[in-house]
Formats: structure tokens, C-alpha cells, sequence
């Protein structure tokens, strides 16, 4: 499936990815490639994202890995839609 993470600066991350969990307003939830469409407020937590995925140079500094090798990014809030195997992310 296909993640786009953009802030208000830029686009982070774009590109195809295994899996993505968000911190929900009601709880962390994970989403795979045929997940059914959703649209969700996002609160302070962290985006996990699973898969063999290439970061940016000039946004690198905003992503760390987990004990796992995911890759994760710090968010304090924003929305995520999911749609047709495309999963938008907006953060802040």
C-alpha cells in the first residue's frame, strides 16, 4: 500500500510500505494493504511504519527505528485517511 506523511513544512515520506500504526484518539491501530476506508483524528504517539522504505536526507533527523527495525516518527497530533490501499497522514 502507499503512505504519504506531510506536515506543515513538507512531505516527509512518500512511498510503498508493508504496514502503518497510528496513535488513534481511542487507541493505536495498525492498518494493511485491503484495509477498509477510515478516517481518524490522530493524538501525541508515534507513526510506525513496516517495510522496506527510504527516507529523505533532508528529513532523516525526524525518523528514528525501534528495537524491531520499523521506522517511527514523533507526532503530536493530525488526521490519517485511508482509501483504495492509500494511506494519507497529516501531522503535525
Amino acid at each position: 500500500m502507499y503512505l504519504e506523511i506531510v506536515s506543515p513544512e513538507a512531505t516527509l515520506f512518500a512511498g510503498e510500505v508493508t504496514s502503518v500504526t497510528v496513535p488513534g484518539i481511542n487507541g493505536e491501530f495498525q492498518m494493511l494493504k485491503d484495509h477498509a476506508p477510515i478516517v481518524s483524528l490522530l493524538q501525541n504517539g508515534k507513526v510506525i511504519i513496516d517495510g522496506d522504505i527510504t527516507i529523505e536526507e533532508e528529513y532523516e533527523s525526524k525518523f528514528t527505528n525501534d528495537a524491531k527495525g520499523r521506522t517511527v516518527l514523533v507526532i503530536t497530533s493530525g488526521t490519517v485517511e485511508m482509501n483504495d490501499n492509500k494511506v494519507i497522514v497529516l501531522a503535525d
